[in-house]
């Protein structure tokens, strides 16, 4: 999932007018009427209220409220993640959560739906007639270990390794057909004067990806599963297995120079300068990576590579990261037939919209518009979705408790930058499950 967070101009505003006027905090909307009665609803979002997503869901709602006179959107943006958790956490320790808000399927969302605070999504698209019209893999990414669904996917993207091929044919290096071939590439792109590969060693989440890549391979979701629970050691086969990989991409020296100071930006700009040679990130970046702006020189070798495989693994070589982004969840509190009616009106729509504007979709039957002016990577990327197998690489981040979550994320910049060694990084991560799972999984 994305997590470059940007917010709209008026963020602080917004998020002063939230404190005092979140309607899901006033209204009471009843349940047993099915008259729709027009007011102002309101979305807590972590996610960029700049991208596609929200644009369309603005143009979606300003078109509802056109022909329901007292309707309108109250879109709650917060600076950063960390104070959208917080903001989230607040507002629902005091039974005023809006009527949407962003989310995935964490502990303390699982908690708020055993609280019955939250609309079960899938009896919800169920009911709008539009469950069946959904990607499987893009409702999956949302549900919960019991296969609750309590979330509304926005989005569906596919995660790759891009790489420059000139960059490849200049080292005498070729695709890597495994994780552990992945390392090998490192050492001859280095002598060849070429970063093998940026990373965005500010946000933790990156290096968590790199870090979920073997025990995907390995042993599936289950191992991450019974991890989080403690049910599974960061130093069994294969917890210590992913961790001397990343140990090894630290000491093959595969990341850029300093990279745990820089950012998202920071990476993607080293790959379209070409001075990386690989670059992990999903295509949301594609428009980035095949427009006019990039160099020629670069723009003409960029192709991708799905996630390498490994010896003995029990995923299929087109079973990789695939994300439909942070989900959507409805208040249960304030579900009224003004809400049914415009979240049928709003998903009724989104997809074909979020098709035109070039993008893959969470449901099924909508053909991207490639715009104008891309190379031909961009379609070439977009239909690998025709070539998917029925297995997700769920990133950690979402699986987690947050305190390991966050400590994970710390430890592995200092294993990669050989600050820590692979067994005080395993120590480290089954003593903080130990003691934090049991509050968020007990």
């Amino acid at each position: 999932m994305k997590k470059h967070l940007v917010g709209l101009a008026g963020a602080v505003t917004a998020f002063a007018l939230a404190l005092t006027g979140c309607s899901g905090a006033t209204a009471q909307p009843s349940t047993s009427s099915t008259e729709i009665v027009p007011r102002q609803i309101s979305w807590l979002l972590s996610r960029p209220a700049d991208g596609s997503v929200i644009t369309i869901v603005k143009k979606l709602a300003d078109e509802y409220a056109a022909k329901h006179p007292g309707f309108s959107l109250n879109l709650i943006t917060t600076p950063d993640r960390p104070s959208y958790l917080q903001k989230l956490q607040t507002l629902a320790a005091a039974n005023q959560l809006p009527e949407l808000f962003d989310t995935d399927a964490t502990p303390f969302t699982q908690k708020l739906v055993k609280q019955g605070k939250l609309v079960d999504v899938q009896k919800m698209l169920t009911d709008l007639g539009l469950y069946d019209k959904y990607r499987p893999l893009a409702l999956d990414y949302q549900r919960f270990d019991d296969g609750g669904l309590y979330m509304v996917p926005f989005e569906f993207e596919l995660e790759f390794f891009w790489y420059n091929k000139a960059l490849f044919q200049k080292a005498g290096v070729s695709v890597p057909k495994t994780l552990d071939d992945v390392v090998s590439l490192c050492k001859p792109l280095r002598d060849a004067g070429v970063i093998p590969i940026s990373v965005d060693g500010q946000d933790g989440w990156p290096l968590l990806r790199y870090m979920s890549y073997q025990p995907f391979r390995l042993a599936g979701s289950d191992y991450v599963d019974k991890l989080k629970k403690g049910e599974a050691k960061m130093s069994d086969q294969v917890g210590a297995k992913a961790v001397q990989w990343m140990s090894d991409l630290g000491s093959n020296k595969c990341f850029q120079d300093g990279f745990s100071s820089q950012g998202y930006t920071d990476a993607r700009d080293l790959f379209t300068s070409g001075k990386s040679a690989m670059y992990q990130i999903g295509t949301w970046e594609l428009a980035s990576l095949t427009n006019k702006d990039v160099p020629a020189d670069v723009r003409d070798n960029v192709d991708f590579f799905t996630l390498p495989t490994a010896k003995d693994a029990v995923t299929a070589d087109n079973e990789y990261t695939v994300v439909s982004g942070i989900g959507m969840a409805v208040s249960q509190q304030t579900y009224d037939p003004l809400m049914k009616d415009f979240l049928k009106f709003v998903l009724d729509n989104y997809s074909e919209r979020l098709a035109a504007s070039g993008h893959l979709t969470p449901m099924q039957g909508y053909e991207p518009t490639i715009p104008a002016g891309s190379s031909d990577l961009y379609k070439r990327a977009l239909a690998e979705v025709n070539n998917l197998g029925k297995k997700i690489a769920f990133p950690w981040d979402t699986k987690l408790d947050p305190t390991t979550n966050t400590l994970m994320q710390q430890e592995l910049t200092l294993l990669v930058q050989g600050d820590s060694t692979p067994a005080a990084f395993e120590q480290k991560i089954d003593a903080s499950i130990t003691e934090n799972a049991p509050k968020f999984f007990g």
